[in-house]
């Protein structure tokens, strides 16, 4: 069996596609798996770190507005959409898989579009709860469509061969909190918040944060990935203590979600899929000019069953955000209430479904 995957850009994207193939190369010993990409993605450094095979393509996302010069760009950027189409069918016919993955984003366009034009098998599996323009136009000729939202359905203009199959996810094993606690260098008795944005942190999730640090102090620990951007300046007004742990990385995020009581964070896709899988209680507080705002969709499908407390952007460094987030701390039945509906939302079998998905695909 042959199976080629198209995605990237953004780990988002990247990160499912990965895990699938992981899965089908320890359920079907003798997989060959094979990716394609940008050398400007995170797929160009990170593919060939993992072992895999990458095909690299030029392509980009057209521009959104609606300048004179936005339209000229684009032109452009058609014309190379139109070569990157031509190059994948070339690489599909060289190449002959079995089944081509789309996992979302202008990156994997070109190779779906190919190997649909082709007459190959192609699955698409969309992460946001707001599929994007590759997936809404082209899962039209797709064999399978795997959603991770349920709304997202609704936005689709087919239902035959449409699954709520999950968003693969990174799995982490639990630990005891206090212990993993103990490795932040915190009380191993107080209620404990994890912050984070991504690996570039999110400024306004920081600012908001550096003005709560003194009010949680010896009442709860905070564990703080600042990113690499604010950690200097966070550093300077912040210092460590036995409640407070900073870093610009977390390297053990078992560890961290395992100490944590409740998470303030983002909404993007993966996020949103390890807090249901872990069952984790989060003020979600979405990334406001992510594309088609669909971080907001992410964690607004959440909030709907109970699963999490919603905070948008402007309104992070509010003092009522300080004390839903502080106060919810603090409420253990809330916080097993929010829980118990995250994890109810969670699919942890994802990677393991879609995999046995593909190999079906690949035999048919």
């Amino acid at each position: 069996m042959k199976v080629m995957f198209a995605g990237g850009g953004t780990g988002g994207h990247l990160y499912p596609a990965v895990a699938m193939a992981e899965e089908l190369l320890e359920r079907f010993p003798g997989t060959e798996v094979s990716f394609a990409g940008t050398e400007n993605g995170i797929e160009a450094t990170e593919i060939p770190r993992l072992g895999y095979r990458l095909h690299l393509f030029r392509v980009r996302g057209f521009l959104r507005g609606r300048r004179p010069a936005d339209f000229a760009v684009n032109a452009g950027i058609l014309a190379e959409f139109a070569g990157a189409v031509i190059a994948a069918a070339r690489l599909i016919r060289t190449e002959r898989p079995d089944v081509v993955v789309g996992t979302g984003g202008f990156v994997s366009a070109p190779l779906l579009l190919g190997a649909q034009l082709m007459g190959k098998k192609t699955l698409i599996q969309e992460q946001n709860a707001f599929p994007g323009v590759t997936t809404r136009m082209l899962s039209l000729r797709a064999a399978e469509v795997h959603l991770s939202f349920e709304e997202s359905a609704r936005i689709l203009k087919r239902t035959a061969g449409v699954f709520l199959t999950g968003n693969p996810a990174r799995t982490f094993p639990a630990s005891p909190p206090g212990d993993a606690r103990r490795t932040f260098g915190l009380d191993p008795e107080r209620p404990t918040l994890l912050v984070f944005g991504g690996s570039r942190g999110a400024r306004s999730i920081n600012n908001a944060v550096k003005r709560w640090a003194a009010d949680a102090s010896g009442r709860a620990n905070i564990i703080w990935q600042t990113g690499a951007v604010d950690f200097e300046t966070v550093g300077r007004e912040r210092r460590p203590s036995d409640s407070l742990w900073i870093g610009p990385y977390i390297n053990d995020m078992a560890s961290a979600y395992s100490a944590a009581d409740l998470v303030l964070c983002r909404a993007g896709a993966s996020t949103v899929a390890e807090l249901t899988n872990l069952g984790k209680p989060a003020v979600l507080v979405p990334y406001p000019h992510a594309t088609a705002n669909h971080q907001f969709f992410n964690a607004e499908a959440l909030v709907k069953q109970g699963a999490a407390e919603l905070v948008e952007d402007k309104d992070v460094g509010d003092d009522r955000t300080r004390e839903l987030v502080l106060g919810l701390l603090h409420d253990r039945e809330a916080l097993a209430r929010i829980g118990a509906a995250c994890r109810k939302q969670g699919r942890p079998e994802a990677a393991g479904a879609l995999a046995e998905r593909i190999a079906m695909l690949a035999k048919t």
